[in-house]
């Protein structure tokens, strides 16, 4: 099997020791902060009764997810920038994929759902409750994670019958799609496609019901008659868009695309984005914008 024939080589961030000095020491603290930060709201959402409403357990399972979408990418980029090896095995390299692209969807679904919570909160207040209730909660945020997971599957099963014969030097700093199969000497057309179509479903999908609750939370909040009303209203769902905006403005231009050998470094440079710096923003965002978690 050509696939299994030595390790893929991470190329990472080129450059000289000092640029990999400092980009080792940048990526480390925006990590630790992303772990602290997003575990802090996942404790304060445990320890205050305030905060146990459905807004922020969706938070904390946001949380949670940043936690482990960071995870899987930053801690090997750390490495690769320590020892500038880079090195890492065929199984290794899919596994990765799978678990960033997994969480990435999931996270999709779950800004999706809060969108959708904000809606009621917002523009039904008096049935939110009935409505929302802690099973339909719980039952929201399983589908998010089981629908993140199962979306990548059929793109991950063709990815790992994929052969590799020439080189083997992946230009990422983890083991994105688009770098890794333009390696593959197989037929990548069925990959390209499926990860095309996943990607275009998950996204459209998502952002269809977002820009739907949104819509109806715009209109209700400038029928509001007080201007303090309007902004008392608007603070409950700011944090939240902000997110959104964030986070779709940086993985659209990613994972919608029709050709994966175009602009590869571009590419680096707008996943840093979204896998370092989005996940450590999310805490601040939900902090200083929310009276409650202050």
């Amino acid at each position: 099997n050509l696939s299994t024939q030595g390790p893929f080589i991470l190329l990472g961030f080129p450059g000289p020791q000092a640029l990999q000095t400092w980009l080792f020491l940048l990526f480390l603290a925006m990590y630790v902060l992303t772990v602290a930060g997003n575990l802090a709201i996942i404790s304060l959402v445990g320890a205050h009764r305030r905060l146990q409403t459905p807004m922020y357990f969706f938070l904390c399972n946001l949380s949670f997810l940043e936690i482990w979408f960071t995870t899987a990418c930053v801690p090997k980029t750390l490495a690769t920038l320590a020892s500038r090896s880079g090195a890492i095995s065929f199984v290794g390299c899919v596994a990765q994929m799978y678990f960033v692209f997994s969480l990435g969807c999931t996270e999709y679904f779950l800004l999706a759902v809060m969108a959708y919570d904000r809606y009621l909160a917002i523009c039904l207040p008096l049935r939110y409750g009935s409505i929302m209730t802690p099973g339909l909660s719980a039952r929201l945020a399983l589908g998010s994670w089981l629908c993140g997971f199962s979306a990548i599957t059929v793109p991950a099963a063709l990815i790992a019958r994929l052969s590799f014969c020439g080189s083997r030097v992946i230009n990422h700093f983890f083991c994105d799609i688009a770098p890794w199969i333009v390696l593959s000497c197989s037929d990548t057309r069925g990959v390209e496609l499926a990860s095309f179509g996943i990607a275009f479903c998950v996204i459209l999908g998502s952002c269809f019901i977002t820009m739907l609750s949104y819509a109806y939370i715009v209109a209700t909040i400038i029928r509001i008659p007080s201007a303090q009303g309007r902004h008392r209203a608007f603070s409950t769902c700011s944090s939240h868009l902000t997110v959104v905006l964030i986070w779709y403005g940086s993985t659209i231009f990613l994972h919608v695309r029709t050709s994966v050998e175009s602009s590869l470094d571009l590419s680096k440079a707008v996943t840093v984005l979204n896998t370092v710096v989005t996940p450590v923003l999310n805490p601040f965002i939900y902090t200083l914008r929310n009276t409650d978690v202050k």
